[in-house]
């Protein structure tokens, strides 16, 4: 596999997230240094191919025009560190090799001559175009010139985390007819999978991308867990052990941001999108972890001095103790609330309970008492009020009271989707 592109459009880190991903199809992939003009493009591949525990070729230091490296090599000869990629990859018993090439700042001869000459070199059975989602329209022409001077046989978007919607994917898979087979949307190696048509639709027209979001949650809850925890907010016996550990699986999940970026009507919130501190979320866990098992497990029990005991154990206010704290309880009767509303039957049973607690002046004395503390009158759980933040959230949150009017709601199609159908991996 060959990678071809403009220098800036991500293909060293690609070459990473691709090899990773191979790898975790059952390959055995080796990546092959070829970019000997960008200071530091061999460290980096290095750096990539450790992270992602493959095996990374890498004979010439490519560090100037003219080094030469121990084995022989010449000054700066690309083609030759690709041929020699290919042999020790039969030698070793490598079955994919991804090849990283050299890039330019603008289209030039010299730049398609040495791309052409690896290919020739190598004859790669997939030459994949590296393609930066925020170029714009200009994609077309970039596209056009790599078509018709290297050729390649399948297109990979990168930055797509970005304010671009990637609609330049259109316009290149409609100018040069090759298909788009991969999409990078972040940073991090995990970041990468292989490009669905349809949610890319969904995110130019500013529908989200609900499938994606289910997908990469399929990917980091463990089945019994999630079901544990339904159960838990259902009758609402949520607590704050169970919201850290799953804060922490929402987090390997992504950015916020992002997050909520694949939710419908996104697109119309970007300023409450952009406001998204996931800093907030370290003062969060540094709160929780602060507080006993016990506290975790009752949080009614938490009390005006164990307050302040958390509060200068994680280093933050008190106030924020208590906005994390009055929020939880209510996050959690919304939880609840929620769970009744869509029909789950632990939670028909919690309504039963609570049912019964109001018929009588007992149980209503009792329902107080466990309710927890009062969170303040002037805080309006369906307003997100007391604070920034959504409503029974911790502040750093978007306010999605803010929404659009029919933005609230889930979009065709979901409405009546059932829970139950969803599919978690299993812990190994």
């Amino acid at each position: 596999i060959m990678l071809a592109g403009l220098q800036g459009a991500g293909k060293t880190t690609l070459a990473g997230k691709l090899a990773k991903w191979l790898k975790g199809q059952g390959h055995t992939p080796l990546l092959v240094a070829c970019d000997l003009q960008r200071p530091g493009a061999v460290t980096q591949l290095k750096v990539v191919g450790e992270r992602a525990g493959v095996t990374v070729f890498a004979p010439h230091p490519g560090t100037a025009a003219d080094a030469v490296d121990a084995d022989g090599f010449g000054p700066g000869d690309p083609v030759a560190v690709a041929a020699a990629g290919l042999a020790e990859a039969k030698t070793k018993h490598f079955d994919v090799v991804v090849v990283d090439t050299a890039g330019r700042l603008g289209i030039d001869d010299v730049l398609m001559a040495q791309a052409a000459a690896i290919r020739d070199s190598v004859h790669p059975d997939e030459t994949l175009f590296v393609l930066d989602a925020m170029t714009g329209q200009d994609a077309v022409a970039t596209a056009e010139a790599f078509g018709t001077g290297v050729g390649f046989t399948g297109v990979v978007l990168t930055k797509l985390d970005g304010d671009a919607r990637g609609g330049a994917a259109l316009s290149v898979r409609e100018v040069t007819g090759v298909p788009i087979l991969f999409a990078s949307t972040g940073e991090k190696l995990e970041d990468f999978d292989v490009f669905h048509p349809d949610r890319m639709a969904s995110r130019i027209l500013g529908m989200g991308d609900v499938l994606s979001l289910i997908e990469q949650a399929e990917q980091v809850f463990d089945a019994q867990q999630a079901e544990e925890a339904a159960a838990k907010i259902g009758s609402g016996e949520l607590t704050l052990e169970d919201f850290l550990e799953q804060m922490l699986a929402i987090r390997k999940m992504g950015p916020i941001g992002n997050l909520l970026g694949m939710l419908p009507g996104a697109g119309q919130m970007k300023d409450a999108l952009a406001a998204v501190d996931d800093k907030h979320l370290d003062r969060v866990q540094a709160i929780i972890r602060g507080m006993t098992p016990e506290e975790r497990a009752e949080p009614k029990i938490i009390n005006a001095s164990r307050r302040l005991r958390i509060a200068n154990g994680s280093g933050v206010s008190v106030s924020e103790v208590n906005q994390l704290v009055d929020r939880f309880f209510e996050a959690r009767k919304m939880m609840s609330q929620m769970a009744g509303a869509m029909g789950m039957p632990f939670a028909r049973r919690s309504s039963k309970r609570t049912a019964k607690g109001k018929n009588s002046k007992k149980g209503k004395k009792g329902a107080q008492r466990r309710g927890g503390p009062t969170p303040p009158k002037a805080l309006n759980p369906l307003l997100g009020g007391g604070g920034p933040g959504m409503a029974g959230m911790p502040g750093g949150f978007p306010d999605l009271s803010q929404m659009p009017e029919g933005l609230n709601e889930l979009p065709p199609g979901l409405a009546d989707f059932d829970l139950s159908k969803l599919k978690f991996p299993g812990k190994h």
